[in-house]
């Protein structure tokens, strides 16, 4: 026979495994659980469009009061969020003590990306900041559109492709730097004495040899010698290639990421399509 504490211990363990799947973007059947992720994003890309508009100073003015109204019914959103996150961090950082899994889920990046996210309103309300110190403070609200990263596929799948192809993409970026570093040296040296203001030293070269090899150009500074512009043609030429390269290796991965992803679905003996929802 269970005892009353026995019964109060299996609803507070119900209850946290149910804020844990709420809280915890995945296919868990439920649509409250679907709805509270949609409503969540939904929530992250309003708040972006209202820290955009906030800036235009007619509609700062005249729709001040109902923005803030909003940013207060998001920040009590996004605070009550939080406090759940930390009630189920044992479940979502496992530590050996409840302190030690609060402190992980802190810690961790989704962790800092969310006090972020509630810092900028609760901060002024705390201590005296001044203007230009509060100004710095409102950038944070921005690090509320890294939260969506939890909600979306495309995102961690295109930050997994990334991760997985880092040696490919550190390589294309070394050979990319080896020649910016040539270019800058060769061009300071070839122009640096006909053109001293604008290749005074090879930082401001490297600047210039970075644009180039980007095919952005760099307003009106360009090469006026013979050899200068022999390199300046190079270097753009050799940057249409490399400046491919990472988007190339990028492409590639996100779909192979994507086909693989697609072919898991279906059973690989019979063919049928494999309910994402049913484990074991």
């Amino acid at each position: 026979m269970q005892t009353p504490t026995n019964c109060q211990s299996i609803y507070l363990s119900n209850v946290k495994q149910r804020i844990y799947r709420l809280v915890e973007k995945g296919a868990h059947g439920s649509r409250i659980d679907l709805w509270f992720d949609w409503g969540v994003m939904a929530l992250i890309i309003l708040n972006m469009v209202a820290v955009v508009i906030d800036t235009v100073q007619s509609i700062r003015v005249q729709w001040h009061h109902e923005l803030y109204i909003f940013e207060l019914i998001s920040v009590v959103i996004f605070t009550l969020e939080y406090l759940m996150r930390l009630y189920v961090s044992d479940l979502t950082h496992p530590a050996k003590t409840r302190a030690g899994s609060v402190l992980r889920f802190m810690g961790s990046t989704y962790g800092i990306i969310d006090l972020c996210a509630i810092l900028p309103f609760y901060i002024p309300l705390l201590f005296h900041i001044d203007a230009e110190s509060l100004s710095l403070l409102l950038l944070l609200r921005f690090a509320r559109i890294f939260k969506i990263n939890r909600y979306n596929n495309s995102t961690n799948l295109i930050l997994s492709v990334i991760k997985e192809k880092r040696s490919q993409l550190a390589t294309t970026f070394f050979v990319a730097f080896i020649l910016l570093v040539i270019s800058s040296v060769l061009m300071y040296h070839v122009e640096g004495k006909v053109q001293p203001d604008n290749f005074p030293n090879i930082v401001a070269a490297f600047w210039w040899a970075i644009s180039t090899l980007t095919t952005v150009g760099y307003g009106d500074v360009v090469p006026v010698t013979g050899l200068g512009k022999l390199i300046s043609g190079l270097l753009a030429f050799l940057g249409l290639g490399i400046v491919a390269l990472p988007t190339g290796i990028i492409s590639s991965g996100f779909l192979e990421k994507s086909r693989d992803k697609s072919e898991s679905r279906f059973c690989p003996h019979c063919g049928e399509e494999i309910d994402p929802h049913l484990h074991g």
